[in-house]
């Protein structure tokens, strides 16, 4: 199958899958149509060896990653990711959902979808009690089984298509069109 990708995007793991192939759907880009396919690697620490993989397959790679994580990306490929394709959310997906929607947005999300009680039980806790909604919200997104991936796609659905947060839309612009 990698014989006939044009394109590959590598990305730490399904919940930026998800936000990715969410905002193509939204601009109305077939992934599959575009010969481009997203790849989960399972962690940063993994760059390497998918690099390694696709690399002289003769696809173009781009990919997506946390801030944390970009010196793993770094060691792989290079200092300058962007110029390479590769962009960094910063801290992570989560908090550039949340700064794009907004935290009123994000908590209209979670109370369409059943959770906003959950969300006030976390932050009534201690630790999360006196910190800022934003970081109560990262927070509340990265607990539970898969919420982080069912949000990912519900955040993006909530966005305007071109208000998508920056590292998202270079990803698949790049994806799309390619370096340069």
């Amino acid at each position: 199958m990698a014989e006939r990708l044009r394109s590959v995007v590598l990305v730490e793991g399904t919940s930026d899958e998800v936000a990715i192939e969410t905002l193509a759907e939204r601009r109305g880009v077939s992934l599959a149509g575009q010969r481009i396919e997203i790849v989960p690697i399972g962690g940063a620490q993994a760059i390497g060896r998918f690099v390694a993989h696709f690399g002289p397959q003769g696809v173009a790679l781009t990919g997506l990653s946390d801030a944390a994580e970009a010196p793993e990306f770094r060691r792989a490929l290079g200092e300058d990711l962007q110029q390479l394709g590769f962009f960094a959310c910063e801290p992570d997906l989560e908090g550039e959902l949340i700064r794009a929607l907004g935290a009123e947005a994000v908590e209209a999300v979670a109370e369409a979808n059943g959770e906003l009680g959950a969300f006030r039980t976390l932050q009534k806790q201690p630790a999360w009690r006196d910190e800022p909604v934003e970081e109560q919200l990262r927070r509340f997104l990265g607990s539970g089984g898969s919420r982080k991936i069912r949000y990912a796609r519900l955040l993006v659905e909530a966005l305007e298509p071109d208000a998508a947060p920056r590292p998202l839309q270079l990803v698949l612009e790049r994806a799309l069109n390619g370096p340069g």
